[in-house]
């Protein structure tokens, strides 16, 4: 029902604890697909990672943003779900997700979701957090909270620019209040 994408830059540890963090989601049925974008120029530490975790995995030597567009492309579930590396989900997230999803389908109109940003409480706090944090209220959630988002509507929104500097906040800002909802599972990067 779900497929995850996660780009990633070759880093190993930021990886492997969002995958960990998917587990119980694969166990319940509601994860059938991750896909590992990576971006590095050695591909072979994620290559890796995906084979021992049964990811699938591609390379893409493009920009950010062409690369979630491309993996996106590859997905194969009616909904997907971009996530970066090193983000960890509330356990909370797979019955919240499911509920999102079927009150989607029953309303019959387009709603994307994204995670409610949390610091994680062994982070030191520094200014660009406390800047990105008023960001958050000012003008809304930012790329690194995740999107949930029906495929369909993915398309109809235009998905992820591969040219576009900041595509994540641009089809955030895209999506717009009124079709976009603040799940109440934290995402925690780490």
């Amino acid at each position: 029902m779900l497929s995850v994408i996660i780009p990633t830059e070759g880093a190993e540890q930021p990886v492997v604890a969002t995958l960990s963090a998917l587990v119980p989601g694969a166990a319940a049925g509601v994860v059938s697909e991750v896909l590992l974008v990576d971006r590095s120029p050695d591909p072979s530490v994620m290559e890796r990672v995906a084979d021992v975790a049964g990811c699938n995995f591609m390379t893409f030597l493009g920009s950010p943003a062409a690369a979630l567009a491309a993996g996106a492309a590859q997905a194969r579930a009616p909904w997907l779900m971009f996530l970066p590396a090193g983000a960890v989900l509330d356990p909370g997230w797979i019955d919240e997700t499911m509920q999102f999803v079927q009150s989607v389908a029953a309303a019959g109109r387009p709603r994307a979701g994204v995670f409610r940003y949390a610091l994680s409480p062994s982070a030191n706090v520094s200014l660009r957090d406390r800047l990105r944090a008023v960001a958050r209220v000012v003008i809304g959630p930012l790329g690194d909270q995740g999107l949930l988002i029906a495929r369909e509507h993915y398309r109809q929104v235009g998905g992820y620019r591969p040219d576009s500097k900041r595509a994540e906040t641009r089809l955030l800002r895209q999506l717009g209040r009124a079709s976009r909802t603040t799940l109440r599972s934290r995402i925690v990067m780490v």
